[in-house]
């Protein structure tokens, strides 16, 4: 069975956003994809330091969801976090 690592080398060697896109389209159903863009919705928000509970009623989400993308941003070694950290630049 094929592992994450072999789809992120995949992903990684793609150079254009457009084919990254196209991947994700052809990989991912609708409901896959929106829950992705949610995820980092979610991340992008709590990055911004907006409140656990306006986000959870924004999103119609629950704190369990929020309260795990907060510990993801709060890792030293999170890659989103440091993305999100790069955007603000």
């Amino acid at each position: 069975m094929t592992n994450i690592k072999e789809l992120s080398e995949i992903i990684s060697k793609l150079s254009r956003s457009e084919d990254v896109e196209k991947f994700l389209d052809e990989m991912l159903t609708e409901k896959e994809k929106k829950d992705l863009v949610l995820r980092w919705e979610l991340l992008k928000r709590l990055n911004d330091g907006i409140p656990q509970r306006n986000i959870a009623s924004d999103l119609k989400i629950s704190l369990c969801k929020i309260t795990r993308g907060s510990r993801i941003l709060k890792s030293d070694e999170s890659i989103a976090g440091k993305i999100l950290k790069s955007l603000k630049e």
